[in-house]
This record gives structure tokens, C-alpha cells and sequence, in this order.
């Protein structure tokens, strides 16, 4: 076998790195690949070289040869299972290049994983065992990975000993491959026949294949460029603003595109105000220029409004501004996505609330079907509409996955639970503005002579919520109040009648009722709103959506026991019989509130004395004199 080593680089040439990523299938040899790269390129301390002996014979699944994955599968569940759980990241050099390497799981399961691994990859190694040719997670991860930008490919046809080294074999696979990936967007795809086990054509050339004229895996690796994104125009999202003293305000944060000098001009993207840099300030002091990558400081010549979550640019090449635009996602999480549920969006530094508002189809990963769907469950992609908050600046993924790329995060347990990719923005976003209003809220109040209220009721069916409900509205009229009461029952007879009882729908029942709610407020009315509304992450977003003090949580407590036996509607009774499906508390779940305003146990009290003391408690809050 000749060393087919690259010569050492030149003293003081600069090292490029190159971020990659291996997949495919279970079993093709992605972790045994990266422990023969890291191996045979002496990326290995010697203990770890004696250790790796050691566990060879206690773990290894090649006899008494050295079993090179394990230099990777360090977890011992791994180990003992002899597969990849998670994403494992390992560093590799050579005189010519840096090398990050994102070793990711190919059971279909941890598909989720592999996208992790691929949001930050330049090129991936799709690994394909020679004997067995393209299976469905092949499909599946070459999907993943132009789905997630990564535009260079290996096609690293493995095991290629075990069918003899068959020439035609290989080529056919490459065929194959190339067929498949006519449909994807990848600009470099090179298909190598090698052993990992035997290190055939991973570093060293092999002596087995006279017929493969092509580079070994390492001289590919070390050769690509795989572009980077100083090429676009210029993006620096602001991570910080810097005030260590009243004579300096920067604006600090990683160039993610194109490049900027002193004197050039930046445009806020949000606002569109515009200014020069004075100053680029780095950690090893002032510099004339920079590039993506960079972590700089931007000093301007003008003082001009700007915070973290705010997006400079190249006043030539705005990026996009918009609370709506059109992705894919990947979802990440046990629990489904359900459209309608606010998520918090982190987009760049900026983070903002948002929702899916709608999945306009999901993608079956093994033949690229569109697929109709109303909520995702855990590794499905699907391709959605965002609605944010606030509109925030982005490019589309395709152009700059830094500024295009942003993450779902669960606003209860701060778990990301999805990873999405900006497609464009939606033509709506640009073409609805608010309206301007001469009389406001606080002239409707003034009118009203009290302050406005969300009350919202929530509790098990069968609570008393309606009841008592009913009760405070009757005695807040007779106060003068002005008000109106949003019941659950009535509010599906009209507004919400094309809904049913699934998840998907609960969570649009309330997005809806809250929204009527908050127009209702703006209204001045005091709005009494009587849904068992099951998900605090629904009862928190109608919180939200009006300003501290104006929404009171009551939860009116009644143990379902109790509410079993009174069962005024009789729909207990049909839930026991399986005629109900997704009923609250018996197959559905119900999450009580952590800190509502007012707590109200229905087993100490009745409903009147408990309007009474909701009323004793409201008479402040909302300015009645007594």
C-alpha cells in the first residue's frame, strides 16, 4: 500500500477548516471511518492509542483487530449496543487543513440528530455499504442534508472488500446516487470505493483497486472548497451592544456574511437607518477589515437606534423584513407541534414570539411524498408558515444559513423543539399594516368609568366555571360594568363550529377566543371567558397577548371526582363508554394553573360566596368606588 500522504504546507500558510458531517445507514461504518481518518492521520495520543487496543479486545466486533469506531462510540451504551446514540463531534488536522467531524446516529429515530449535525456542516460523507447499495435512511439523510444547505457530498461507497472490490458494483451505486440526487441541489457529489476497517482509499491509496484513478478520502477532503459565506453581502447580527464607558457604543457580534471595512456604509435592517463603521474592534485590537466568521466590534459615525436581536447590512443588499414567511422545519420534540401554540423564535440573536400558523404538508423522508397534516410528531419535516410577534430581519436559508436558520424553543420548558429553515417571506406580511384609530382603549375606559379584564375561567368540565362565571357577570352588571362573557359551549356554535376535540383543535379554540378576548378589552369591556382551556402554554399566550393586569387566571378547582358525580351534561359518562374521544381529564390531559389570581375550591364554598369574594377582590383592580 503506498503512502499517499500530502506534502506538509508551507511554513506560515493558514490551515482552512472544513466542518463535516458523516451518515447513512446503521452498520455502514460511519464511526469506524472517522476512527481510521483520525488514526491513520496520527490524530491519536498515545494513551489513547494503548486504550483503544485495550477496549478493541473487551468491545471491538473485528476479532483481534484493532476496532476503529470505538474511538468514537465513547458512550458505554454505545459500546455495548455497537451503534451511535447521538452526535459526536471529534477534531482532526493535517498540514493542510483544520477539521471538525460530526459523527450522527443512522437509526430512523434519531433523525433529528443527524440535522443537528447537519445545520453546521460544509460537506457530508454519506456513507453507503457496497453490499447492500442505496437504502431508505440513505434517501432519508441525503434529504436531510440539502435540506439543511449542505451543497458537497461524498458518496463513500464502503466495504467495498466484501463484494471483492467489484468495480461495476461501485459504479452502479454511484449511479444510483446520482439519479437520486437529481432532485436535491448538491454542486460537488464524488463517489469513493473504500474499506474503512482495512483503510483502503481513506488515507492511503489502496493496492486492491488499480481500476480507481480517483483521490483517497483525505486528499478530497483536504482539496475541497466548499465556499464560504464572505461571498454574499454583508450580515452582522448584533449579539451585544457595548457601553463599558459613556465615550463608546459598539455593536458587537460574529460577521455571518460577506465582508465590511472601515468608512463602508451598514443599514439596520429593521428600521432602515443607515451610518458608516468608524471603527472594526477586535479582541487583538482595531483592524481596517473583516470577513464572516470574524467576531468583531462595529463602532459608526452616527448614533442611531440599535439592540441586540437587530441585523446590520449592505444598505445594496437589505435582507428581508417580515413578521411571516414561509420555512421548513424539523421537528425535534416527543410531544407534536401543534399549529396555533406559541413557540419563543430564536432567528438570528433575535428572539421573538411565533407560531406555526399553518403546516401546509409534511414530507414522508422515504419517498418525498407531501403529505396533508395537522400537527407533526418527533423527526418529521414538514413545510409550514411562520407568524412572529414582530418582524424581524432574515435572508432565505439558501442564501445565508446563519441569518435564514432559527429554532423553536418550548416557552414552558425552554427545550428546543424544532430546527427551521426560511424559505421566503409571505406576500401578506408586506401588503397588512395596522390602521391608526382616533379613540383608543383609555377613551373607551374613560366612557366606561372602569378599567378593562380578561377573566379567564379554566377548570374540568363539570367545574362550575360557567356557573360561577355567570354569577360574577350578574353582579359586575349590576356595579355598572360593562361586560360580556365568552362561554366555551357558545363560542362552538358559531365562531369555533368547524372545530373538534383534538389537540390541534384546543389549541386553535383558545388562540381564536383569546384574540376575541383582547379585542373585547380593547373595547373596554370587562370580558369574562369560560373555557376549561386544558394547556397552560395556551392560557399563558392569552396572557400575553394584552398588557400586565388586564388578564386574571381563575381556576376554578373542583376534583374530578366531584365533577364525575355531578356530570351535568352526561359526557363522563359517554367518555367512560369510549363514545367521547379527547375528553379532558379521562383521555386528554388537563394542566392546572401554577399561579393563577384567584384559586377558587369548589369544595369550600358555593358559587355565590365565591363570586362574592371575586368581586370583593375585583373592586380595585378595576375601579369601582364602594
Amino acid at each position: 500500500m503506498n503512502d499517499m500522504r500530502l506534502p506538509p504546507a508551507q511554513p506560515g500558510s493558514a490551515r482552512s477548516l472544513l466542518r463535516l458531517l458523516t451518515c447513512g445507514s446503521v452498520d455502514d461504518g460511519k464511526s469506524t471511518l472517522i476512527g481510521r481518518l483520525l488514526f491513520d492521520t496520527d490524530n491519536i495520543p498515545d494513551d489513547q492509542r494503548a486504550a483503544l487496543e485495550r477496549d478493541s479486545k473487551k468491545f471491538g466486533t473485528d476479532g483481534a483487530n484493532i476496532d476503529f469506531s470505538l474511538l468514537v462510540d465513547g458512550l458505554e451504551a454505545e459500546r455495548e449496543q455497537g451503534i451511535t446514540i447521538d452526535v459526536a463531534y471529534r477534531f482532526m488536522a493535517t498540514p493542510r487543513r483544520k477539521f471538525i467531524i460530526a459523527d450522527t446516529p443512522g437509526h430512523e429515530q434519531y433523525t433529528r440528530n443527524m440535522a443537528t449535525g447537519a445545520s453546521t456542516a460544509q460537506l457530508a460523507i454519506l456513507l453507503v455499504d457496497a453490499s447492500q447499495g442505496l437504502l431508505t435512511q440513505t434517501r432519508r439523510h441525503a434529504f436531510i442534508a440539502d435540506l439543511l444547505g449542505i451543497r458537497h457530498v461524498v458518496l463513500a461507497v464502503n466495504k467495498i472488500d466484501l463484494i471483492g472490490f467489484d468495480q461495476a458494483r461501485f459504479e452502479a451505486i454511484a449511479r444510483d446516487f446520482a439519479s437520486l440526487a437529481e432532485q436535491f441541489h448538491f454542486e460537488t457529489i464524488a463517489p469513493i470505493p473504500l474499506s474503512a476497517r482495512h483503510g483502503d482509499n481513506v488515507v492511503h491509496r489502496s493496492a486492491r483497486m488499480g481500476w480507481y484513478d480517483g483521490p483517497t478520502l483525505l486528499e478530497h477532503l483536504e482539496r475541497i472548497e466548499p465556499g464560504i459565506a464572505a461571498s454574499g453581502p454583508f450580515r452582522l447580527p448584533v449579539q451585544w451592544v457595548n457601553r463599558p464607558d459613556a465615550s463608546f457604543r459598539g455593536y458587537a457580534g460574529t460577521i455571518a456574511g460577506g465582508a465590511i471595512s472601515t468608512g463602508d456604509p451598514v443599514i439596520v435592517a429593521a428600521s432602515g437607518r443607515t451610518s458608516r463603521v468608524a471603527r472594526i474592534v477586535t479582541a487583538d485590537g482595531d483592524r481596517a477589515a473583516a470577513r464572516a466568521g470574524d467576531a468583531v466590534t462595529l463602532t459608526l459615525d452616527d448614533e442611531i437606534d440599535i439592540s441586540r436581536g437587530d441585523l446590520l447590512a449592505a444598505p445594496e443588499a437589505r435582507p428581508e423584513v417580515a413578521d411571516q414567511f414561509a420555512a421548513d422545519i424539523v421537528w425535534m420534540a416527543e410531544a407534536p407541534l401543534l399549529p396555533g401554540r406559541p413557540y419563543v423564535v430564536r432567528i438570528g440573536t433575535a428572539t421573538v414570539s411565533g407560531v406555526v400558523s399553518k403546516i401546509k404538508h409534511k414530507v414522508n423522508v422515504n419517498n418525498f411524498d407531501h403529505l396533508a397534516a395537522d400537527s407533526l410528531a418527533l423527526n418529521e419535516v414538514a413545510a409550514v408558515n411562520m407568524a412572529l410577534s414582530v418582524p424581524v430581519a432574515f435572508d432565505p436559508y439558501t442564501g445565508n444559513r446563519r441569518t435564514g436558520g432559527f429554532i423553536l424553543i418550548d416557552r414552558l420548558t425552554n427545550a428546543t423543539v424544532a430546527a427551521g429553515m426560511v424559505r421566503h417571506p409571505l406576500g401578506r406580511a408586506t401588503n397588512i399594516h395596522r390602521q391608526a384609530l382616533t379613540i383608543d382603549r383609555a377613551a373607551r375606559e374613560a366612557r366606561n368609568r372602569h378599567r378593562p379584564a380578561i377573566l379567564w375561567f379554566t377548570g374540568l368540565s363539570g367545574a362550575g366555571k360557567s356557573t360561577i362565571a355567570n354569577l360574577v357577570e350578574a353582579k359586575l352588571h349590576l356595579l355598572g360594568a360593562h361586560t360580556y362573557l365568552l362561554d366555551g359551549d357558545n363560542v362552538r356554535h358559531g365562531l369555533n363550529r368547524d372545530l373538534g376535540f383534538t389537540d390541534a383543535d384546543r389549541v386553535e379554540n383558545i388562540r381564536r377566543v383569546a384574540e376575541v378576548a383582547k379585542l373585547f378589552a380593547d373595547a373596554g369591556l370587562i370580558v369574562l371567558v369560560s373555557f376549561i382551556s386544558p394547556f397552560r402554554a395556551e392560557r399563558r399566550m392569552a396572557r400575553e397577548l394584552v398588557e400586565p393586569g388586564l388578564f386574571h387566571e381563575v381556576f376554578v378547582d373542583t376534583p374530578i371526582e366531584i365533577c364525575r358525580q355531578r356530570d351535568p351534561k352526561g359526557l363522563y359518562r359517554k367518555a367512560d363508554a369510549g363514545q367521547i374521544r379527547n375528553f379532558t381529564g379521562i383521555d386528554s390531559p388537563y394542566e392546572p394553573p401554577e399561579a393563577p389570581e384567584f384559586h377558587l375550591r369548589t369544595e369550600t364554598g358555593t358559587p355565590e360566596a365565591l363570586a362574592d369574594a371575586m368581586i370583593a377582590a375585583l373592586r380595585d383592580a378595576l375601579g369601582f368606588a364602594e
